[in-house]
């Protein structure tokens, strides 16, 4: 037994090792539900503690509706955009970065008008000699410290096949005005790579202090939560807008990339005096503040002059829209909707301010740590003890996950996921209880079948629901008993084989119990051939009355018929005396502290014992109180008479199923005869003794005499009156 339970802990603790590698396995492999729930938190975080704006050098010089229904709908003709920037130049603006690709030249061009409209070839010569639109924006831009954005192109599959070693060696479109300084270990194989470009019109690429990516590469869910600082196209570095507008803010010429040497991928980027923390692609997370209307100016001010003269002196100034009809808004962790020029203005901010948010390369590793031992510490408490340690453990376990992460979050800024952890941890205290409670339900039914081969499966229920009961001690309730007994078994037993008569006797218990079973009833002992049974106990049952009655005609039927049965095979089997009663009693355990008792005690149940011994005197083979009569509504009865126990002084009026045992339809006539015929004896009349005589010249003709009517009939007889019957034991 010992070693079972050895091999069967040895299992349960490698069944808890494996599941807790499946889950920091899991916890590694990051698939798109845990990166979800992970992003979830991350979202929850910052709803709950977003950054608070502090006004830095960052505005977002915005075409909204306004600026559209001023000025004219978009796209505005290269000269306005010209003139836009001259004031923004002149107001001394550190940097200018417009967050719309020119990849077009400008229709309102007088070149591309003339074309467009008919005129004669003399109209179109001298639109032709009149300034390109482009040309004057390409001017503005040579006056500095202005970036332009391009978008990137995917690299579709036929791209990847033409791509040879080569190609990757083909210079980009855009000015060589920076370079990219690698520190430590390599970051290449994990920064996002592109196919390809749509950069500016070349005029304009020259012209402008620097060109950067606009790209937002957004989780599943479509929310921006991080945004790129570096991208690879054709094994080259290119900035993005966010980067540019840095560089050229500060007058810097280099981008320096620290690789991570423990996990791979990119640590930090360097702009001038800026360091930005990134992941490992080269991208930072953004902690977004709400909306803040300080942060934007509407570019209708700038072109009509309405700002005072130092407002943008200084400044990184970002051009775009946030009109809905432009169609450049982004989703944020905060569930609202924002322009994509303001998510790069508030990059910048975090850049200026040291606002960033930090996931180190070494949480992933925490979070499978976490996993690991806070999984098998739970898993073996739930293994080792109760729900409630192991339980309140978990509880404690997960508590902390969740205060760690958010206060890592409050007081460092650092993105620690506990949700994933705490998944993990529950699910290694969940399993291992259901393995547990399964294995307890498991032996539960298992004592509970073997117990019930020995005492009432009711009983053996209520135990195993209530083992408090198993204590000393009991409480009142009102049952009903059957005390059973078998005539004649002991004279039986000695004229055939006691082998066969023991088989004989089981064979007659089992299903005189079975019967009880199936009422109900509760065995509270078998002494020799004898069976008590009680109702109402341990379990409640408001109809006990009736089920003891209907249980104790069916044992009599059974009886009747298994008696007649061995007889005809020739055996001498005796007839069963059944008696029942109904009363309080005081049950509970009486057994001691070494041994369970589970009985009833009280008059109630000597009664019963007593009605079924009467039954020899009285002719009788079922005896039922009134006490259990009044629970049997509609039940075919006749009385006994008003008997006096042996021990008692008040009489108890008893009661004889009509049939007693007997098939066949109740004769109505004669039991009505009866009971008029008792009547008159209740009463004391004179004229009980003819019509009990009556009753027994009818009973002349028939196989048995009635024994009530015989028994009367001789008290009658002898001068008795009343129906008091005093009873004296045999």
């Amino acid at each position: 037994m010992r070693a079972r339970l050895s091999w069967r802990g040895v299992v349960q603790g490698l069944a808890l090792a494996l599941l807790v590698g499946l889950c920091a396995l899991l916890l590694v492999a990051e698939p798109p539900v845990l990166q979800a729930l992970r992003n979830a938190v991350f979202d929850q975080y910052q709803r709950w503690r977003p950054r608070v704006y502090q006004d830095t050098a960052v505005r977002v010089i915005d075409v909204d509706e306004d600026s559209l229904a001023r000025l004219g709908q978009w796209p505005w003709p290269r000269t306005r955009l010209a003139d836009l920037v001259q004031r923004l130049q002149a107001a001394q603006a550190a940097a200018i970065g417009f967050d719309v690709v020119f990849a077009e030249a400008d229709r309102t061009s007088p070149g591309a008008m003339g074309k467009l409209w008919a005129l004669s070839p003399a109209g179109q010569s001298t639109l032709a000699q009149l300034p390109d639109h482009d040309a004057a924006f390409a001017e503005a831009l040579r006056g500095g410290n202005v970036v332009l954005g391009f978008s990137m192109r995917q690299q579709n599959s036929a791209d990847a096949s033409a791509s040879s070693a080569t190609s990757f060696l083909k210079p980009l479109p855009l000015p060589h005005t920076s370079r990219y300084v690698q520190m430590g270990a390599p970051a290449s194989d994990f920064i996002p790579s592109f196919g390809g470009i749509v950069p500016a019109l070349p005029d304009l690429t020259q012209a402008a202090a620097g060109n950067g990516a606009l790209v937002f590469l957004p989780d599943n869910d479509g929310v921006v939560r991080r945004v790129p600082l570096v991208l690879q196209v054709n094994r080259q570095y290119v900035p993005t807008l966010v980067s540019e507008m840095l560089r050229v803010g500060q007058g810097a010429s280099n981008y320096l990339l620290r690789g991570d040497e423990a996990g791979g991928g990119l640590a930090e980027m360097r702009v001038g005096a800026v360091t930005l923390p990134t992941t490992p692609r080269g991208e930072v997370w953004v902690h977004y503040t709400g909306a803040v209307p300080a942060r934007t100016i509407p570019a209708w001010q700038v072109l009509e002059g309405k700002l005072p003269a130092d407002a943008l002196k200084g400044r990184l100034l970002l051009i775009g829209t946030s009109a809905q009809g432009l169609l450049d808004l982004r989703f944020s962790p905060l569930g609202t909707v924002i322009p994509g020029v303001e998510v790069h203005a508030q990059v910048l901010e975090q850049a200026l301010t040291d606002g960033f948010l930090y996931r180190p390369a070494w949480s992933h590793t925490a979070e499978v740590l976490a996993v690991v031992a806070g999984g098998l510490l739970v898993g073996g408490l739930a293994l080792a003890t109760g729900p409630a340690v192991s339980g309140l453990v978990t509880a404690l376990l997960i508590a902390a996950m969740a205060w760690g992460g958010w206060s890592a979050f409050v007081d460092h800024r650092l993105l620690l996921d506990p949700l994933t952890p705490a998944l993990a941890v529950f699910l290694a205290f969940l399993l291992p209880s259901l393995w547990r409670h399964h294995a307890s339900e498991k032996r539960r039914r298992w004592v509970a079948q073997a117990f019930s081969r020995y005492v009432s499966p009711n009983l053996v229920t209520h135990i195993v629901d209530h083992p408090e009961e198993l204590e000393l001690g009991g409480h009142r309730q009102h049952c009903s008993f059957i005390f059973t007994d078998l005539a004649g078994f002991t004279g039986l037993m000695e004229k055939i084989d006691p082998a066969a008569a023991v088989g004989l006797l089981n064979t007659y218990l089992d299903e005189m119990i079975a019967i009880a079973f199936r009422h109900q009833g509760t065995l509270d002992r078998i002494v020799g051939d004898a069976v008590a049974i009680m109702f109402s106990a341990p379990v409640t049952q408001p109809d006990h009355q009736r089920r003891a009655f209907a249980c104790a005609l069916a044992m009599q039927q059974f009886a009747t018929d298994f008696a007649r049965r061995q007889q005809v095979d020739g055996l001498a089997f005796g007839r069963t005396r059944i008696g029942v009663h109904s009363g309080e009693v005081i049950v509970g355990n009486f057994g001691g502290s070494t041994m369970f008792d589970y009985r009833a005690l009280g008059d109630a149940v000597n009664t019963a014992s007593r009605l079924e011994s009467v039954n020899k005197q009285l002719g009788t083979w079922t005896c039922v109180s009134e006490a259990t009569i009044e629970g049997c509504p509609d039940t075919q009865v006749r009385r006994v008479g008003r008997l006096v126990l042996k021990g008692r002084t008040t009489p108890l009026t008893v009661y004889q199923p009509v049939n007693d045992g007997l098939a066949g339809p109740v004769d109505l006539s004669a039991l009505a005869a009866y009971a008029a015929a008792y009547a008159l004896m209740a009463e004391g009349s004179p004229d009980a003794l003819a019509a009990f005589q009556a009753l027994a010249a009818a009973d002349a003709g028939t196989e048995a005499q009635d024994p009530l009517v015989q028994l009367h009939l001789a008290r009658l007889g002898r001068g008795e009156q009343g129906d008091v019957l005093v009873m004296a034991e045999k």
